[in-house]
């Protein structure tokens, strides 16, 4: 499975939390319930009934299947410490910037004659914070997974290829079939 690039960023959002998630489904299930006030909210967002949920929640209920475990673990980590994932990304975004690590297929848009053609390379590279700003912005503008590519691409192609715009100004960096990538803060 080919990780995608908003899930690695909500992956180095999680490895600021100062406190673990709850893990059992029902401390999950009432931590949901306590988010979102009533017990049919919660039922919505998953797609269950509202008994079902009731029945977390009073602990009848202990072991969900595989399909409903993932989406409330989804569900609760995106809510889980909203103010520490708040500071993990202004700081990212205003001082620290983040680590992009990723084997994936690079080509070049070169003058004519040069050798462009794509090949697969593995690169960790160090991102300033503004592409770190960027990239958090277009993920909780609800930007698609081609657009946060894209400013990857952006960013590895001026720190990485460019050198930091030092070397190689013309140089157009394609990012395409990504094995694999992770993002640390």
């Amino acid at each position: 499975m080919v990780d995608r690039i908003g899930e690695s960023l909500d992956r180095a959002l999680e490895q600021a939390f100062t406190r673990p998630a709850p893990k059992s489904a029902q401390a999950q299930m009432k931590y949901l319930v306590k988010q979102l006030k009533t017990t049919k909210q919660v039922a919505q967002l998953l797609g269950i009934s509202q008994r079902t949920v009731e029945r977390y929640v009073a602990g009848t209920i202990k072991r969900p299947r595989p399909e409903l475990r993932e989406r409330i673990d989804r569900e609760v980590k995106k809510r889980w410490q909203p103010q520490v994932r708040a500071r993990a990304k202004k700081k990212a975004a205003t001082t620290d910037g983040l680590v992009v690590s990723t084997r994936a297929r690079f080509g070049f848009t070169a003058a004519p004659g040069t050798t462009d053609d794509a090949r697969i390379r593995d690169i960790t590279q160090a991102l300033p914070p503004e592409f770190a700003d960027r990239l958090f912005t277009a993920r909780d503008q609800g930007a698609n997974e081609q657009q946060l590519q894209q400013i990857a691409a952006e960013g590895l192609a001026q720190m990485y290829f460019r050198a930091n715009n030092t070397r190689a100004h013309g140089l157009g960096v394609e990012f395409t079939d990504i094995e694999d990538i992770g993002i640390e803060l």
